[in-house]
């Protein structure tokens, strides 16, 4: 467990994906012929980069008049002061830190949903979310895994009052304590999660479980007024990617979630590739859930709905 664990954190400390090169000026409004309009994404370790790397590999993007420079960052503090000092175009991120983003002045819109989910994990003292009522959940405090847990246990019929709620920012920590029985639950990502079920721990609930997404992919407005196009066609190439990863045999690209995302080369049979289907939109509805979440927690003091920060440059 700690040597997977000491593997995981090195590959977050030092890996920077930077998928092709690009000069950090803003691009003209309008590619000229021949030209590719570089889109700097920012994105933590997660296994919703695949298709944007295979996009890139692949030459699906290039196809398409477009260079994807994918920066990953050890944090996703780190990832939001990057987005602030310009020198990102987009993020994926989850919809709490939209919410905190748009209430400190940062001009982004939502333009579609990653394939991704948060998990609650336990070990045998709970085989349900009933069974973690009075026992220790740990989770990161205002953030998109403290929504997950409230939406999880308001489906219970349970609140976080009815748990005893520890804030764990770091995701392995987290793994650390589930894992020596320190807590009853987590929340967590993968690779972490398929790490839990290989130590024999259980998911028992996900955010797709009680049918919501609490993440998306955003853009800041003026990259959305002036790429628009490099937008639409960063999508057809992830879509493009998506057909790849479905008709291709994984051995072809399993090392990418060694690499790329931080799975343990140990668990390579035990990776399970997700059902990424065609990118989506963001549902307003989610937004709307998770805005209100954000105020009941004095995160987010303005006026805002889904309508409000949602773009739809790809979906009609």
């Amino acid at each position: 467990m700690k040597k997977w664990l000491g593997g995981i954190i090195a590959t977050m400390l030092s890996v920077v994906l930077l998928v092709g090169c690009a000069p950090e000026e803003k691009q003209s409004k309008v590619a000229t012929e021949g030209q590719e309009v570089t889109i700097r994404l920012g994105v933590m370790p997660s296994t919703d980069n695949i298709p944007f790397i295979i996009a890139q590999k692949e030459g699906y993007a290039k196809e398409q008049g477009v260079k994807l420079e994918l920066e990953v960052f050890k944090s996703a503090n780190d990832r939001d002061a990057a987005l602030q000092a310009g020198k990102l175009d987009g993020v994926i991120t989850d919809l709490v830190a939209v919410a905190i983003y748009r209430q400190g002045d940062l001009d982004v819109k939502v333009v579609a949903a990653p394939y991704d989910q948060f998990d609650l994990v336990t070990n045998d003292e709970a085989k349900t979310v009933a069974d973690l009522k009075g026992k220790e959940v740990v989770f990161a405090a205002r953030t998109g895994t403290a929504y997950a847990i409230d939406m999880m246990l308001k489906e219970a019929g349970l609140t976080r009052a009815d748990i005893k709620a520890n804030e764990v920012p770091q995701v392995s920590a987290r793994l650390e304590l589930l894992t020596n029985k320190k807590v009853a639950g987590a929340i967590l990502p993968e690779p972490f999660v398929t790490m839990a079920k290989v130590d024999q721990m259980t998911v028992v609930q996900s955010t797709r479980d009680i049918g919501i997404n609490p993440f998306a992919i955003a853009f800041t407005t003026d990259f959305i007024d002036e790429q628009s196009d490099a937008i639409r066609g960063m999508f057809d190439a992830y879509n493009q990617a998506v057909t790849y990863l479905e008709t291709t045999d994984k051995s072809e690209y399993i090392e990418l979630f060694i690499a790329e995302v931080g799975f343990p080369a140990t668990l390579k049979e035990q990776i399970e590739i997700p059902d990424y289907g065609k990118i989506e939109q963001v549902k307003v509805a989610d937004i709307d859930s998770a805005f209100e979440w954000a105020r009941q927690e004095e995160l987010l003091k303005k006026e805002l709905n889904g309508k409000d920060v949602i773009s739809h440059v790809y979906f009609n």
